[in-house]
């Protein structure tokens, strides 16, 4: 069933119904082969005048173009002007979709129905993100369907990147009048195997490469976390926040916590850690997290159907990779914020599953709402 609906999605023709027009990046720096595919750039626009660019390559978010408080735009996300510029930068993940497994899965290693599956190890000594053929690195066929909506779609063949089974996965993007970009992510197997998908858009909402986000004032609607080892594998623990620098239940800047004495600050530089979203209804939307720049007013605010969500604070950005505008990607000048599930999932039973069996269809929605103050 898989490869028939794949095979009539094939079928669709790249149309992008939106001019890129006063954007940072042009599409014909996005239009090019490869593998065999064709890569474009497309264009979401509301009439609010908000703009996000998004490629195929990799399902990645390139720019996102929103009002401050006076109505100036900017572009928050950290990316690059290229095609080119994302195939040789020193992180595969800006502004991707991440699959087949969002996060790290301890030594590449996990069990299935008495199977084992051994993956590569691309972050010793551990796998992240679906391994160096992950989603990131793929291109997918895309439709456009209206100036807000576009649908992308993939099939993972079995056994790519060592996890089993033919994975058909859709991934929309649809932005509407009241600033909220949705995220939906569908998903089918022929085999039983794990999935755990999300974004990794790199924000900065005072503007993209526009100085450290320390000064944002995050607020994350969660009272335990999940601690982690040394190579940033899940203990197993869902550790209380409070009298800890993870404590960020009311609105509290970034920084002001992120440089004390604290084991699990070592251990990743900084923040790079999974927060249980606290939720009344399991499957029901969510408020995960809201974040406020103070310079510009603008809010972010995510919900989602997703039992957790990752907090990395921009801890590995070094300035080797140039992005817009000649702007350097420089220590913690971005955040993510990327509901998914656990890391290391597949092998922590009191997490919640990712197993994903035929039959059956994966389904997460993330929204993210901007406004001002």
């Amino acid at each position: 069933m898989v490869l028939v609906i794949m095979a009539g999605f094939q079928q669709l023709v790249l149309n992008n119904h939106a001019s890129a027009k006063d954007l940072s990046v042009e599409r014909e720096n996005f239009q090019s082969v490869i593998n065999g595919k064709q890569t474009d750039l497309f264009i979401l626009e509301n009439s609010n005048g908000m703009k996000i660019a998004i490629t195929n390559y990799g399902g990645r978010i390139v720019s996102w173009f929103a009002p401050d408080r006076d109505g100036n735009m900017d572009d928050i996300v950290l990316g690059f002007e290229s095609l080119d510029d994302f195939l040789n930068a020193g992180s595969s993940s800006y502004g991707a979709t991440i699959g087949r497994f969002a996060n790290r899965i301890a030594n590449g290693r996990f069990e299935l129905d008495g199977q084992n599956y051994q993956l590569d190890v691309n972050n010793p000594p551990n796998h992240l993100h679906g391994g160096p053929g992950g989603f990131y690195h793929v291109v997918f066929d895309a439709q456009q369907l209206s100036d807000r909506h576009l649908r992308l779609q993939y099939l993972s063949p079995d056994g790519e990147e060592g996890y089993p089974g033919n994975l058909l996965v859709q991934v929309q993007f649809i932005l509407n009048d009241a600033n909220e970009l949705t995220i939906d992510y569908t998903a089918s197997t022929d085999k039983p195997t794990v999935i755990n998908l999300t974004n990794h858009a790199f924000f900065n909402l005072r503007g993209a490469s526009l100085g450290k986000i320390n000064d944002h004032e995050l607020m994350i609607n969660s009272s335990h976390y999940t601690p982690v080892d040394e190579t940033a594998i899940p203990t197993g623990e869902l550790a209380p926040v409070a009298g800890t620098p993870f404590d960020f239940r009311e609105m509290t800047p970034i920084g002001r916590h992120q440089s004390d004495d604290h084991a699990q600050l070592e251990y990743v530089r900084g923040y790079d850690h999974n927060f249980v979203i606290h939720r009344d209804h399991p499957d029901k939307m969510t408020l995960a997290a809201r974040i406020y720049e103070p310079d510009t007013g603008r809010i972010m605010e995510i919900e989602t159907t997703e039992p957790g969500i990752q907090f990395y604070g921009g801890n590995f950005l070094n300035g080797s990779d140039i992005g817009k505008n000649g702007q350097p990607h420089e220590f913690r000048y971005a955040f993510c914020l990327e509901p998914q599930h656990f890391p290391d999932s597949p092998n922590q039973l009191d997490f919640p599953s990712t197993r994903l069996d035929p039959g059956e269809f994966f389904h997460s929605v993330t929204t993210y709402r901007l406004n001002t103050d």
